[in-house]
């Protein structure tokens, strides 16, 4: 029986997915679980690990270094770009593809042999540069070549989620995919059917499509320049208040790929140089802690948790204490809410822009998928923007990677 494979590649979570002759499945890539987690421990010595059992070995404090978020780096440009791990350096092209291969081994241990694969991908790597868009799109399927796939094809992920949610209607409608992912948010409106399904070409069937690159690690970013950031020194300032402490000290210590440039000698140098003028040397300090410690990550991790504990409960606490030494404060939802508010405002436009570009078409469901479509904030603007239209959920992490499997079907058969 021949073997259709999709691979989603995400920000923060990755599937492997698998069509033969009946529905697509997601096939086990950790422990029994369909997700893994898109990051890689690389230690100073000894093997690479993956997934969840990488998380579990840098906060075990392992020495080496843990890398998440490592889709960002072909929209930003940084593939070729090289980083310090395991004692020399290395490009995130090699980290990537060390990613891929792990994946590649999970499949040949489900389904030996398949040579043919469809990637999803966002609707823009890049905004608004379609040159350094179809750059990322060209290492992504060279990366993929180079852990034994012949043949590359891709698709966007909000179409494949509308493939996948197909599956499961009884007749014809249009649906607009909303589609949050950790690093991007595409929006797509599309008319699905049982007898579209079967249909060689469905580029008819695409009524209007965009995305922006705003996702589930931007509302991280905000969370904590928001609420954590704070009590390390953002905000405070330097010399009895001639100039605030640079903000760049803050904003990598909140982004995922940018954390260990903080434990280079030179940052680590600057850091502790603030503490000679500081007026608030007392939360400086903390940020020198996080930064001698590299507790970065741990420090990411907490927020991370937050976020997706405010999708359930009004308030939630931050245990900052363990990581930096300072308080442990309470972050409400609706400070939260607030923080998210310009971000829903550009996603509130690109839903917008989508419905525009399909003139009269009347949306019967909105399909929310992807890792931050849960909150709570999202589910209200995409209700108040199409009042009395039908949410629909499926698979939050898997519906695009089931996608992608029924799209290589098609395709490849």
């Amino acid at each position: 029986m021949t073997a259709f494979c999709g691979i989603d590649f995400g920000t923060s979570n990755s599937t492997v997915s698998l069509a033969e002759d009946g529905p697509a499945r997601l096939i086990a890539l950790e422990g029994g679980q369909a997700t893994l987690p898109s990051a890689v421990f690389w230690p100073d010595d000894g093997p690479l690990s993956f997934g969840r059992a990488a998380i579990a070995t840098y906060v075990e404090g392992d020495e080496g270094r843990l890398m998440r978020g490592l889709k960002s780096t072909l929209g930003l440009g940084l593939i070729d770009e090289r980083t310090a791990v395991g004692g020399r350096a290395v490009t995130f092209r090699e980290v990537l593809t060390r990613f891929f291969r792990h994946l590649r081994a999970c499949l040949d241990a489900e389904s030996p042999g398949v040579s043919k694969v469809v990637l999803g991908r966002p609707v823009h790597f890049v905004d608004g540069d379609p040159a350094a868009d179809a750059a990322a799109e060209a290492a992504l399927a060279a990366i993929a070549k180079a852990c034994g796939f012949a043949e590359v094809g891709f698709q966007f992920e909000p179409i494949a989620a509308a493939l996948r949610y197909e599956e499961t209607v009884a007749g014809e409608e249009i649906v607009l995919i909303v589609d949050i992912g950790g690093g991007t948010s595409d929006v797509s409106l599309v008319r699905v059917s049982p007898e579209r399904a079967r249909a060689a070409d469905r580029a008819a069937d695409v009524l209007g499509n965009g995305g922006i690159r705003l996702g589930g690690t931007d509302f991280d970013r905000s969370l904590s320049l928001a609420e954590v950031m704070p009590h390390l020194g953002h905000g405070s300032t330097l010399s009895q208040g001639k100039t605030l402490i640079p903000n760049h000290y803050f904003l990598d210590l909140a982004t995922w790929h940018r954390i260990n440039s903080l434990y280079a000698p030179r940052k680590m140098a600057e850091i502790k140089g603030l503490m000679q003028d500081a007026d608030r040397p007392d939360l400086v300090g903390r940020l020198v802690r996080v930064a001698e410690t590299r507790a970065g990550h741990a420090l990411a991790m907490e927020v991370e948790a937050a976020k997706i504990a405010l999708s359930g409960a009004e308030a939630v606490r931050l245990a900052l204490k363990p990581v930096c030494g300072g308080p442990n404060p309470m972050v409400l939802r609706a400070r939260f809410e607030a923080v998210l508010a310009p971000g829903l405002a550009r996603i509130a436009g690109l839903i917008a822009e989508v419905l525009a570009q399909a003139g009269t078409a009347q949306v019967g469901t909105v399909f929310l998928t992807g890792g931050s479509s849960d909150l709570p904030a999202l589910r209200g603007l995409v209700a108040e923007l199409l009042p009395g239209v039908k949410l629909a959920t499926g698979d939050m992490l898997g519906s695009v990677g089931a996608g992608l499997a029924l799209e290589a079907r098609r395709r490849f058969a």
